[in-house]
């Protein structure tokens, strides 16, 4: 029995308190984040053009009309002018403490169609076990040219998978291919936990819930709305607001289902021995 669980974060309203392209990026590019997300829809759609690739590219062009480095660098620059929610930055040393004195080791994944380089330069990077998230190739001057991994809503799902099998590297197609016995892999569905604030999480929710896992869609002002609705369309198990800070009900739930967790681990471990 794994003494893992995963915690899986969207990253983008579910771990701060918007696009992380608007903090810095596109200011820079002196860019409306309505009209450019806008140009992005408009663009997917005349191109029939999926959605990610459609603003990787317009990130691209624009920066090179306006002669604006695009650059690893530069994007992990961005990454410090993040905004979270509250608690954010304690949170993961706080819940790997209760993790650790419930008998499990909590590790934490980003899944997420944002600018993995952005995130690189965040101040809760190192928190991650791993990240996933759309990222672009570099020429030999170290410049942006080309998607080099672009990560839509159902292509989110994939990475449940990695995780779920310890296949962590994206080039590896083989071993996240291979047949293991649910018992035999590295964390089991029902040890993760999906944290979300929006439709294009629900492939991820609904495929964690519907393994025995769980999926918190989380909520900040505005978007209660769009988080309720999928409480009530049985999409993800709770809907919780935002609000990362010790006492908080999302915390409190968290806590109470890696209690859940160990629990049933535990009842199924002396079953087993009874039948050994």
């Amino acid at each position: 029995m794994s003494n893992k669980i995963a915690i899986m974060y969207d990253f983008d309203e579910t771990l701060c308190t918007k696009n992380m392209q608007e903090y810095t990026l596109l200011p820079n590019l002196n860019l409306d984040p309505s009209e450019f997300w806008g140009s992005v829809v408009k663009l997917a759609k005349d191109s029939n053009m999926d959605p990610t690739l459609a603003y990787m590219y317009l990130m691209l062009k624009v920066a090179r009309e306006k002669n604006y480095p695009i650059k690893r660098e530069e994007f992990q620059k961005q990454g410090r002018s993040i905004e979270y929610y509250p608690g954010v930055e304690d949170y993961f040393k706080n819940i790997n403490a209760y993790g650790k004195d419930a008998g499990v080791e909590i590790q934490h994944f980003i899944i997420s169609s944002g600018t993995k380089e952005i995130i690189e330069g965040c101040s809760i990077y190192k928190e991650f076990k791993k990240v996933y998230a759309s990222e672009f190739h570099y020429d030999e001057n170290g410049n942006a040219d080309w998607p080099a991994s672009a990560i839509n809503y159902t292509g989110k799902t994939q990475f449940l998978f990695r995780i779920n099998k310890n296949a962590l590297e994206i080039y590896d197609s083989n071993k996240v291919n291979t047949n293991i016995a649910p018992n035999e892999r590295d964390i089991p569905f029902n040890h993760m936990i999906y944290l979300g604030d929006g439709m294009t999480d629900v492939p991820c929710m609904r495929l964690v819930k519907a393994n025995g896992g769980y999926s918190i869609g989380v909520y900040f002002r505005e978007k209660k709305s769009t988080v309720r609705r999928l409480l009530e369309e049985d999409r993800v198990n709770f809907a919780l607001q935002a609000d990362y800070r010790e006492g908080s009900e999302l915390i409190n739930t968290l806590h109470n289902i890696i209690d859940k967790i160990v629990a049933e681990d535990k009842i199924t471990n002396y079953n087993n021995k009874l039948l050994d």
